[in-house]
């Protein structure tokens, strides 16, 4: 791609340094606010009388959760494309990118609202939660559903805003729902006395404020790059809506994939004992944090790529790739020193449960070798959701889960061991084969074809 010499002359580059930072950091800090998050909301409910408060809000937030995070899409497509058309300095493909997403997410919003109370029906059935943790499972549930224009929306927002180069937005988006989600938390369940139907009002209102914020991020951008009227685009949005919807379809069909791993997982988990579902959720907190990390600098890859495929620009491509990268080793080769000699001590912060402890520390070593293996499945997904190619993304997810299920069963004898080994396989088969593919279309100059 390029020859050593150049590559050091990039590694000297503070220009290129800086642009990936101000991508990637912005991303870092916003996801910090996401676990927060999710221990305030436990640490709320969790101090009420009955513990199924507790459960209703894990199990309502779960079948959201889930809803919406496979829908993750909106974002991953409308980054790509924004940022090819910010790249290719087409301003009306930039505005019309934005109106397919968001009439896609208002209707994917709508058939979920629509189909709540089926899904719900369904999901409970099969559940075998008390009738306690049902009914506020329930009634989190019922309340939490109105979120989803506000909340799909959002990853609309988000990706637009990223493709357009924008990182500090999208940042202050995430931040603004967190922060309004945790003081909500606390005035509503703490002080209103509201319970499990606060929280759930609290996260209404957060993905809403989020969605004004952004909007607004908008618009301004809007108005600088003087893009034409929405309402003059309705007519043009059915221009390359089939690539659209087709690149939708094949994230989708990924995430299912993920998906299907890492219930796995858990699952499985829990089968091993009390002791070792609970360590594996020690250490899959540490995952997160891995995830967290490398997620920021996935997104700037995401961005520069689809501005360097835009503009079909090779050379502004093996920029972004050599910077994001580096960046990429950096937190990893940090992380994994973290894991080598605090790891024992990081266990002993999350749990003082001593058998819990005990047997994550038993798994540890897998994580300690997770963030140099699975760094390149993060931002080889962002390369090719930059260029947005969605199909060559589905084939691997599928073929990286087939290695995960293919480890575990062939080492099945090995229990707990052979999940993390399954774990590390699917990492590293993810990274793998993105990395065979994209170098496979650049040699055969196929890379920036469509």
């Amino acid at each position: 791609m390029v020859d050593n010499l150049n590559i050091l002359r990039l590694l000297c580059d503070k220009a290129l340094h800086k642009q990936v930072l101000l991508l990637a950091i912005p991303m870092v800090l916003s996801n910090i606010t996401v676990p927060l998050l999710g221990l305030v909301d436990a640490a709320v409910i969790g101090h009420l009388e009955h513990a199924w408060y507790l459960g209703g809000v894990a199990l309502g937030s779960t079948m959201i959760s889930v809803a919406f995070w496979l829908l993750g899409f909106l974002r991953m497509s409308t980054t790509g494309l924004a940022a090819q058309s910010y790249g290719a300095d087409s301003g009306k493909q930039l505005a019309i990118v934005f109106t397919q997403g968001l009439f896609m997410a208002l209707g994917f919003a709508l058939a979920f609202i629509a189909l709540h109370s089926f899904i719900a029906d369904f999901v409970f059935s099969v559940s075998s939660a008390s009738e306690q943790v049902k009914h506020y499972g329930q009634q989190y549930f019922s309340v939490r559903v109105w979120s989803a224009p506000a909340a799909l929306v959002n990853y609309v927002l988000l990706g637009w805003l990223l493709g357009t180069q924008n990182s500090k937005a999208p940042m202050w988006m995430v931040i603004i729902v967190n922060s309004t989600n945790i003081a909500l938390d606390i005035l509503f369940v703490v002080g209103l006395g509201w319970k499990v139907e606060g929280a759930a009002l609290a996260s209404v209102i957060a993905d809403y404020s989020g969605m004004i914020f952004g909007l607004c991020c908008v618009y301004k951008t809007w108005q600088q790059k003087q893009l034409p009227k929405l309402l003059t685009l309705v007519k043009d949005t059915s221009h390359g809506l089939s690539r659209f919807i087709k690149l939708n379809r094949d994230i989708f069909l990924r995430s299912l994939c993920l998906q299907a791993t890492f219930t796995f997982m858990t699952f499985q988990g829990a089968s091993f004992g009390d002791d070792v579902v609970a360590a594996n959720a020690v250490l899959m907190s540490f995952l997160m944090i891995i995830s967290y990390g490398m997620d920021g600098f996935a997104y700037a890859m995401e961005a520069l790529v689809g501005k360097a495929f835009g503009a079909h620009d090779k050379q502004q491509l093996s920029r972004s790739l050599i910077g994001t990268f580096f960046w990429g080793l950096v937190i990893c080769a940090g992380l994994t020193l973290v894991f080598s000699f605090a790891g024992s001590s990081l266990v002993g912060l999350i749990t003082d449960i001593s058998k819990v402890a005990d047997t994550a520390n038993i798994y540890l070593p897998w994580l300690v070798a997770m963030p140099l293996v699975s760094m390149w499945c993060f931002l080889f997904d962002g390369i090719f959701i930059g260029a947005t190619k969605g199909q060559e993304m589905r084939n691997s997810m599928f073929g990286a889960m087939c290695v995960f299920f293919g480890l575990f069963f062939g080492f099945s004898d090995m229990g707990n061991h052979a999940l993390w080994l399954a774990m590390l396989g699917f990492m590293a088969m993810r990274g793998m084969s993105l990395g065979v593919i994209f170098y496979r279309q650049w040699r055969e100059e196929r890379f920036f074809m469509v």
